[in-house]
């Protein structure tokens, strides 16, 4: 049975780094898990690489088919963004071992419908004065800025990612990122003995 590694962790925790850094680890044999998303895509992403973006119009085709795993929709700055992953066919649990990326919320829904044997956590933790940083450091070198959208999401994942719903969603371990490619290795270690 294969397994579905799932990073989680507040914004501008490196998530995404650490993602790209684990897909070059050819030795673990993971197959992408990607979700979908209604919001912009950001400069320097890719279609299918971070998320396939689109629409509401799919996320309501994929409802109509019974094929929505999780959705979350937050009320941005900028108006409601949904993300959701749908059983779209791309994770085959019998063939594969898969790395896939979201929220704390997604990560329980994904257990729930894949089971708790399939699903494991990768958390991953950054002092919030080093993440608050990061994310005014990113954005920053986007084309529109978005500050009011960084802070709102900075504010949320305290109240998301509290230490209350960590211990409640069962994670127990934990990844410091502070320097990446420690952290990434410590992860390699981890995911090599599921």
């Amino acid at each position: 049975m294969g397994k579905i590694f799932y990073i989680m962790g507040k914004s501008a925790s490196g998530k995404d780094h650490i993602y790209a850094r684990l897909m070059q680890h050819t030795e673990l044999n993971l197959k992408k898990m990607v979700l979908y998303t209604t919001r912009p895509i950001r400069d320097g992403e890719e279609e299918g690489k971070q998320y396939f973006f689109t629409d509401e119009e799919k996320l309501k085709e994929f409802r109509r088919k019974g094929c929505v795993i999780e959705a979350r929709s937050y009320s941005t700055m900028h108006g409601i963004w949904y993300y959701f992953t749908a059983d779209d066919g791309q994770v085959d649990l019998t063939q594969d071992d898969y790395l896939g990326i979201g929220t704390l919320e997604s990560y329980l829904k994904l257990k729930n419908y894949y089971g708790e044997d399939a699903v494991r956590p990768v958390y991953i933790e950054v002092e919030d004065g080093e993440r608050l940083t990061r994310a005014l450091n990113r954005e920053k070198e986007q084309e529109k800025p978005k500050y009011e959208e960084m802070c709102r999401r900075f504010l949320a994942d305290q109240v998301d990612f509290s230490e209350e719903n960590i211990l409640k969603a069962g994670i127990w371990k934990r990844f410091q990122n502070v320097e990446l490619e420690d952290c990434v290795e410590e992860i390699v270690g981890y995911i090599k003995t599921q």
